[in-house]
């Protein structure tokens, strides 16, 4: 292992050790030797150097880059080892003759140039933690199931992190199946799911403990078993399939997506790099779910090692419809991404200043995701829609024997676009040919190409109506939203959304994006509203979630609310105070998600259903919390989550007393609030108290 020193020198202690180690701890490991006054080394007489000789770590070019003609000088020395970066963490079970593979595998990779190491085989992790050096250090991990893989505690520990990787960073996940069935992984089936319990009882003695982690080693598996990776059993032999694991890892690590799109992504990578030395500008257009956004990614990640400065930057249009607000955002993170700092700014024309100032002479590569303006990019032709289809249907690049004819007539109808290409594999995976054909005379049934109706037939298929709703609460309501906040909510309202949204994410219904955030593509956030709408096309009152603000508005100022509603959102774009009577509710008993941002409700709060799950409120308008609003009748018993922020003239809390099962109170940027009502001292469900930026508030409740 190599090691360096290097001594920075400074002026009367105006270097300052701590941060120059934390910088340098973004390219390798660095601690600090020494810190304390500077010794002037004595002179000695030094031979001429020939020209072109190597100069030393610190010479007189760097010295002068850290000092200053002061005569008060401080020196630090820094020591730093080069990081040793792996492209692949291999999990696996030392029981069975899964290490065996484990170990032929290691090599394969290695001859192939790919740096991998194990749970079991190296243990060198220079200290980190797992998660730590998965995101630090790790391009990819591969899990090898078999069938003794859940006897092995520390593997389905390792498994949780692993996936948390992936959910919360995107870290890259592909599961190997060596001697048992993906099926019997992705639902702990037979002996597989009996070793699995086992293993619990084993290692976790308090009853409580052990069924939240089998619970959470449950999801781990569900999740990876879900994921594209390779099944023994569709190899003739395992020299085979190492042949295949390691081409797919080779492509994994200078692609990062799916087959069957490297022609568009080569041929943009292309004209970029040719224009180098340039002002380069390049468009990427299409319809919708033609895969640009995927494409965009791919080039991006190709392309971010031959740049020091890079963003990318999503969902522009949305932001934008913020106007002011959410054209500072974008300044705000292209800034951030860049510097690589948090920065903040006030005002558009302080954003382009400070953009003109930090990338004058910069080389810059900077990706807008989702913009109105403009490489043309064409469908996807029979043979790279087939291997698209296929890394999804059968989680390999090719049609397994026998589905081959099946695959090419189902392709037949996506239209060469990646996202019906991606949800319909999704959706066919591991199915039987009965199920297959009886797909196939549904899509023969759409007369003329439609994407919308193709999508919903995963959408259908769906066999759980808990899973349904959950997808259309998310279509609707939470697109962008925290996935452990959405978790949360919808398991109050009795959903089971841990198993649910994993479903939904095995189908590519939703994805996990940047921050653990719940992404939707917008066909399918369509086709999932138009299931809504389409059940009461002529009467909003009658639907089973509002989102849109003109059906609201519509709604409240009519009262044609019906029990069918179960969730409603209103954001009001309109200046000025927007107010409707609570009697406009009277009628929603079914109402268990509210959502308004803005807006003013007057009258008998108890007009309010009792099946309330979730308040988001914000930007309440008033002073005070009406005291009918948690009195009278219980109203909000069953309420979980209540969520005030940005109630800029809130003075006080409401009375917990009447919010026995509250979980979560979430009062952020509440400048005014000065009292925290007593009961909340009572709330003995309470699991989070979120006051942040709350200015005015100086103390707690004792209780």
């Amino acid at each position: 292992m190599n090691e360096k020193k290097m001594t920075v020198i400074g002026a009367d202690r105006a270097v300052d050790p701590v941060y120059m180690v934390k910088k340098l701890r973004k390219i390798c490991r660095a601690e600090i030797v020494s810190v304390g006054p500077l010794k002037e080394p004595e002179k000695k007489k030094e031979k001429p150097k020939k020209e072109g000789e190597k100069k030393e770590l610190v010479d007189s070019s760097t010295s002068s880059l850290f000092s200053s003609s002061s005569s008060s000088s401080w020196s630090f020395s820094l020591s730093s080892v080069s990081r040793v970066t792996h492209d692949v963490f291999i999990n696996f079970s030392p029981k069975d003759d899964s290490k065996n593979f484990v170990s032929r595998l290691n090599v394969a990779l290695a001859k192939a140039g790919i740096e991998c190491y194990t749970n079991y085989l190296h243990k060198g992790t220079h200290g980190l933690g797992l998660e730590e050096l998965l995101l630090e250090d790790t391009h990819i991990s591969i899990l090898v199931f078999s069938q003794n893989y859940t006897e092995s505690n520390s593997c389905l520990n390792e498994l949780q992190q692993i996936m948390k990787c992936r959910r919360t960073h995107g870290h890259m996940v592909m599961p190997v199946f060596y001697d048992v069935d993906p099926s019997v992984v992705r639902h702990q089936q037979g002996a597989f799911g009996k070793k699995l319990h086992a293993t619990a009882e084993n290692r976790y003695l308090d009853r409580e403990l052990r069924e939240n982690t089998l619970l959470s080693w449950k999801s781990a598996l569900t999740q990876a078993a879900s994921l594209i990776g390779w099944d023994a059993t569709n190899y003739r032999n395992e020299a085979e399939l190492m042949q295949q694991i390691v081409g797919d890892v080779l492509r994994k690590l200078t692609s990062g997506f799916p087959g069957g799109m490297e022609l568009h992504v080569r041929k943009v990578t292309e004209l970029i790099v040719n224009q180098s030395s340039k002002i380069s500008l390049i468009g990427i257009w299409g319809m919708g779910g033609l895969g640009k956004t995927m494409t965009a990614k791919a080039i991006y990640a190709r392309l971010q090692g031959k740049f020091f400065n890079t963003s990318f930057i999503e969902n522009v249009r949305k932001v934008l419809e913020w106007q002011n607000r959410g054209i500072i955002h974008l300044q705000q993170q292209l800034l951030s991404d860049i510097l690589k700092t948090n920065v903040m700014i006030h005002s558009i024309a302080e954003g382009k200043r400070m953009i003109n100032e930090r990338f004058q002479g910069e080389k810059v590569l900077v990706v807008l995701d989702d913009v109105d303006y403009v490489c043309i990019l064409n469908e996807m032709d029979e043979n790279e829609s087939l291997e698209l289809f296929s890394w999804y249907a059968f989680r390999q690049p090719s049609p397994i024997k026998d589905f081959n004819e099946l695959s090419r007539n189902a392709i037949a109808y996506c239209g060469g676009l990646p996202l019906v290409l991606e949800v319909l594999g999704s959706y066919l995976f591991a199915k039987t040919k009965q199920e297959w054909l009886n797909v196939i005379s549904k899509l023969k049934r759409i007369i003329k190409y439609n994407a919308q109706q193709i999508l919903r037939i995963s959408y259908d298929g769906l066999m759980d109506d808990m899973v349904k709703d959950i997808f259309l609460d998310i279509c609707c309501f939470f697109i962008g939203k925290n996935r452990d906040y959405v978790t949360d909510i919808l398991n109050g309202c009795g959903l089971y959304a841990e198993v649910g949204i994993a479903i939904l994410i095995e189908r590519s219904l939703v994805k996990i994006e940047k921050n653990n955030k719940l992404g939707m593509h917008d066909l399918i956030r369509d086709m999932g509203r138009e299931i809504v709408r389409e059940r009461s096309a002529r009467e909003p009152g009658k639907r089973s979630r509002l989102w849109f603000d003109e059906d609201v508005h519509h709604v409240l100022t009519t009262n044609s609310g019906t029990e069918t509603v179960e969730g409603l959102v209103l954001k009001s774009q309109r200046t000025g105070r927007v107010s409707f009577s609570t009697p406009s509710f009277k009628e929603m008993k079914k109402l268990r998600l509210l959502q308004l941002d803005r807006v003013d409700l007057t009258g008998d709060y108890g007009n309010l259903s009792k099946e309330l799950k979730w308040v988001h409120w914000q930007g309440f308008t008033r002073s005070y919390i009406p005291d009918d609003f948690h009195q009278g009748n219980l109203v909000l018993v069953n309420l979980k989550i209540l969520n005030l922020s940005h109630s800029r003239y809130l003075t006080s809390t409401p009375d917990f007393s009447k919010l026995p099962n509250l979980e979560k109170l979430i009062m952020k940027d509440c400048p005014c609030l000065s009292e925290i009502h007593t009961s909340i001292g009572d709330l003995d469900k309470l699991l989070l108290i979120n006051l942040k930026d709350c200015t005015g508030l100086s103390n707690l409740p004792k209780k």
